[in-house]
């Protein structure tokens, strides 16, 4: 039985992998700024509240308890950060990051988990999948800040090479409920509306909730020593097209018109509101537009050696 903390625990994707790890037996510390009734009463489940950068409330965490493992859902969009990171935010991301690794690191802690996102990597033009080796080039906010929190992350470890570290970058999630990330791919942000350009068949990578949340409790069962240490692409197996996303919308949840658009005058006018938009490179929400025309993927292989990515729009719950 491990003692794992679950930074950000209570947020989408954090309630769901405290459940996970509760099944599975393990004793389940969560820390967030506000505390949800997702797991609330279940047996080994302890809630903390914190604000991220609240360095004393984790100093007195591992002051008190034996944690074996972390995981650092904490300071993602979808959690303590709404839409528009900006830099403040970024600089509490930081302070977390420069005391969380150094406690956990000094106090025994054997597996690290640090959740990131696609948007680190340079997109190319090519239909070349991305691996974990590729170039990075962040341009949001919100990878700058996931950027900065990889490289402390490697720096901390340089002195402390028999901890198991693992850093997740996964493409934009989403649930059955939780579907901000498909919709805002489909919307035109400066009119609101709906639409798809020619027949619809471009596409994203986004990743469900449950394939996110699969692969950690594997890797926290599986990944038993410093060989699975490093950095796996997190994603659903295939591109999830525009139509796909208007079908599940329809079946699911409330859509009203969705207009068709020729290819050549959505993505001129889409490019001329981001050049014109102030808050391009804070809103993670916002279309990018190499997706849209390329149709990148991430490779999921080396990830999917440790779990099968099984759900998709068709099955996700």
């Amino acid at each position: 039985m491990n003692t794992i903390l679950v930074m950000g625990g209570c947020g989408l994707i954090g309630q769901h992998v405290c459940s996970g790890l509760l099944k599975k037996g393990n004793v389940v510390i969560s820390v967030d700024e506000k505390e949800n009734n997702y797991n609330t009463g279940k047996l080994n489940y302890s809630f903390v509240e914190s604000a991220p950068d609240d360095e004393q409330t984790y100093a007195e965490i591992f002051r008190k308890n034996k944690i074996d493992i972390v995981i650092h859902a904490g300071c993602t969009v979808d959690n303590d950060f709404g839409p528009i990171v900006t830099d403040k935010q970024i600089a509490v991301s930081a302070k977390c990051d420069s005391f969380i690794y150094e406690m956990a690191m000094n106090n025994g802690v054997k597996m690290f988990i640090l959740l990131s996102t696609d948007q680190v990597y340079e997109f190319t033009k090519s239909r070349e999948p991305i691996r974990e080796e590729d170039n990075l080039k962040p341009v949001t906010n919100y990878a700058l800040l996931k950027v900065e929190a990889e490289k402390a992350f490697i720096r901390q470890l340089q002195s402390h090479k028999n901890v198991i570290a693992c850093i997740i970058r996964n493409s934009p999630v989403y649930t059955h409920n939780f579907v901000d990330n498909l919709t805002a791919k489909i919307t035109d942000p400066k009119d609101n509306v709906k639409f798809v350009s020619g027949t619809g068949q471009y596409g994203f990578q986004l990743c469900c909730v449950h394939n996110l949340v699969d692969f950690i409790l594997c890797f926290v069962r599986s990944a038993v020593d410093t060989t699975y240490s490093g950095t796996y692409n997190v994603s659903d197996k295939h591109i999830t097209t525009a139509t796909q996303i208007i079908s599940f919308m329809r079946e699911n949840h409330n859509l009203g018109t969705v207009i068709s658009r020729s290819v050549g005058g959505t993505l001129s006018k889409i490019k001329n509101i981001f050049s014109k938009n102030p808050e391009e490179k804070e809103n993670y929400r916002y279309l990018d537009m190499h997706k849209l025309e390329h149709n990148n993927m991430l490779d999921c292989t080396k990830a999917s050696k440790i779990v099968v990515f099984r759900w998709d729009l068709n099955n996700t719950k």
